[in-house]
């Protein structure tokens, strides 16, 4: 109490000794007692001890709490290079040394630095997932709403970062090939559909609305399920491509055949260029828009259904002036024929329309050919036979006879005439006779040979036979026990 009992004559300002050389003189005028000041004198020094205590606790407590913050900023540090897979921060040493202040300020700005690059490497992250996260969505077709994604703040590394990046290099890579494809099928059926003449928006809109330019749809699908469809849909109008060019080139075929046959003016037929042109073309090479529309197909068909028509018409013309011609051809041969099967055999597929008129004139003018060789040659067999029936008038071979046979009965004539007519091929008639002025006589038999002349049965017995009035002789040996015969012509063979 004595080093602060009197005033700082240098500062001049109040200390504890000038308070209680002034709380003395006080009591000196007032006369306080002795034990009175000692008590107030104890009770002061117990509130400066007080005093310092609290005050001496509150440092304790505070470097407590500098310490606490140390080894949190110890902690945080070895956290955030764990994070960034780095083992030290540059710039501070591994084991620092001085006051904790000391200490602190040292940790303290590296501590602010990777805070910041953890912010920014976390922003990273999520910028990269997210993206990620984007283009498998559209790979998968989902409609999920993208979301900011959850970054994993223990490993915030650059090889992990790398290992994203090569990621979405990898997806952004297969998202250009698709979308690549994508824009291909779409070129593909935007071409077929102008050939086939079909609505190109309706067909990709029924894909996906993203293919349709009209609708203002930035994002287009490149999923699976789309490329799936519209390989399709490309594949189908491929299909009916080729179907169409198979049908317009057998019309284009049948509309040369039928110009050709009726004559068609080339005025007429340069309406039809667009199917003519195509006729021998392949598939790849169709390329005009309209080319395999459905309206050129169906005018094609019209057209040939009605030179069809036409063609029916003169292809009847045709068949009757050959069947004329046939039918004078066998006149002439003497062959008579029946020709209503014929002309029903010609007309049914004519009406039916299964008949080429090129194939069906160039068959018949082959058949007129080879009847007329077969007819020429028929001629001279003709001619042929006639001169042999001619000599065979003039014999007869009787080796199979007996010039003695008799006839009982006319039965066993006309026995003995078929038997004939079987070996040697000769036709027998037997006649009623009759006189001269067309008087009936009394009716005998009389046997007509085609080899030669009449021959009259023998009458009775031992009777004479006698031969009709023919300049040349047969030699037919048969005689007739029987008187005569009743009955009218009568023709056996």
């Amino acid at each position: 109490m004595e080093a602060v009992e009197s005033a700082n004559p240098v500062i001049g300002k109040i200390t504890c000794g000038s308070l209680l050389q002034q709380l003395q003189q006080i009591w000196d005028e007032v006369g306080e007692a002795d034990e009175e000041r000692d008590k107030m004198i104890l009770q002061l020094e117990q509130e400066c001890l007080d005093l310092y205590k609290r005050k001496v606790d509150k440092a304790v407590k505070s470097r407590a709490q500098l310490l606490q913050t140390l080894a949190d900023a110890r902690v945080e540090l070895a956290d955030l290079l764990l994070a960034f897979g780095e083992k030290n921060c540059v710039g501070i040493p591994e084991n620092t040394s001085g006051t904790i202040k000391e200490q602190l300020a040292v940790i303290a700005p590296a501590l602010e630095k990777l805070w910041k690059l953890k912010d920014d490497r976390i922003k990273e992250f999520a910028d990269i997932q997210s993206r990620i996260h984007e283009i498998r969505t559209e790979i998968d077709g989902t409609n999920e709403q993208v979301e900011s994604p959850l970054v994993d703040e223990s490993d915030l590394s650059t090889k992990k970062l790398d290992k994203f990046h090569a990621e979405l290099e990898n997806l952004q890579k297969e998202k250009n090939e698709r979308l690549h494809k994508v824009l291909e099928f779409v070129s593909s059926a935007r071409n077929l559909c102008a050939v086939l003449g079909a609505d190109f928006f309706t067909t990709v809109t029924e894909v996906h609305p993203s293919l349709n330019d009209n609708r203002g749809v930035q994002l287009i699908s490149i999923s699976n399920d789309t490329l799936s469809r519209l390989d399709k849909a490309v594949s189908a109008l491929q299909e009916d491509k080729k179907t169409r060019l198979q049908k317009i080139q057998e019309l284009a075929t049948r509309l040369i055949d039928l110009w050709n046959l009726t004559d068609t003016p080339a005025e007429n037929r340069s309406l039809f260029d667009l199917v003519t042109c195509n006729l021998s073309a392949s598939v790849d090479e169709v390329i005009v828009p309209g080319a395999l529309a459905k309206d050129l197909i169906e005018h094609a068909r019209v057209e040939v259904e009605r030179l069809s028509q036409l063609k029916a018409g003169r292809t009847k013309e045709l068949a009757a002036k050959r069947q004329a011609e046939l039918r004078k051809m066998f006149a002439d041969a003497r062959i008579e024929i029946d020709t209503k099967p014929a002309r029903e055999t010609i007309r049914s597929p004519i009406d039916a329309g299964n008949v080429e008129p090129a194939e069906f004139s160039a068959d018949i003018d082959d058949q007129i050919v080879k009847e007329n060789g077969e007819f020429s040659n028929g001629k001279d067999i003709l001619d042929n036979v006639e001169k042999l029936m001619s000599a065979c008038k003039e014999e007869i071979c009787e080796d199979d006879y007996d010039m003695n046979d008799k006839f009982d009965t006319r039965e066993d004539l006309m026995t003995w005439v078929r038997q004939v007519s079987k070996r040697h091929g000769m036709v027998l008639t037997t006649k009623a006779s009759n006189n001269g002025n067309g008087r009936r006589r009394r009716p005998y038999i009389i046997l007509v040979c085609e080899r030669g002349g009449n021959y009259y049965p023998k009458f009775g017995v031992g009777g004479k036979r006698k031969r009709a009035s023919s300049s040349k002789k047969c030699g037919c040996p048969f005689e007739l026990k029987a008187s005569g015969h009743p009955s009218g012509t009568e023709r056996t063979g």
